[in-house]
């Protein structure tokens, strides 16, 4: 019986079979400490590739680059709708490398290859496209208040919804995809 692995297309297995680092700040980089783990296929239980083993040092890069991100003026000031073009682009890559993206998610967690495609795959890309939506709908709210022992004075209050700032994402086995969407595609909005 042939392996999961081996029974992926070209452009899945190549991309499965790289080591890989962790991106921080718009780099691939690997671990200050070298050390990696080895990812295996769930179908035969044989190790595929190695993946570096983020630290202390590589958690430190990620905030401190997403936290630098976050405060550039490049999101944050960016037009909605043109914050939601790019939702939009991404949930059209998703569905554009969806069956590369499938097989990658079935060797990840051995699900078949079918469930990932139409689950995971596709709910990602609707996620995107859905939040990207938001974008131009988040809004505050604006309350006249009345103050019953206040009678001559009138107020007004505002909200104004604004992100909190860096967050942290844990991304279970089962749907890393799709769980990985359901955070990303609310923050991005």
């Amino acid at each position: 019986m042939r392996s999961a692995l081996e029974l992926m297309k070209t452009e899945a297995k190549d991309f499965a079979q790289k080591q890989h680092g962790h991106f921080i700040g718009g780099e691939w980089c690997q671990a200050n400490s070298k050390k990696t783990f080895e990812v295996f296929d769930p179908s035969c239980g044989k190790a595929f590739t190695s993946v570096s083993l983020a630290g202390h040092d590589e958690v430190e890069s990620a905030v401190s680059a997403a936290r630098s991100a976050f405060t550039s003026k490049e999101w944050a000031h960016m037009q909605a709708s043109d914050r939601a073009k790019i939702m939009w682009k991404i949930a059209d890559l998703i569905e554009e490398h969806g069956d590369i993206l499938a097989e990658l998610e079935s060797l990840d967690n051995g699900k078949p290859k079918s469930v990932a495609r139409i689950a995971d795959v596709a709910l990602a890309a609707e996620h995107f496209r859905y939040y990207a939506g938001w974008c131009s709908k988040i809004l505050g709210n604006t309350l006249q208040l009345s103050v019953p022992f206040m009678k001559k004075n009138h107020f007004h209050a505002f909200t104004e919804r604004e992100p909190l700032g860096v967050v942290a994402q844990i991304i279970p086995w089962n749907f890393p995809l799709l769980m990985a969407a359901w955070k990303l595609a609310p923050a991005l909005a």
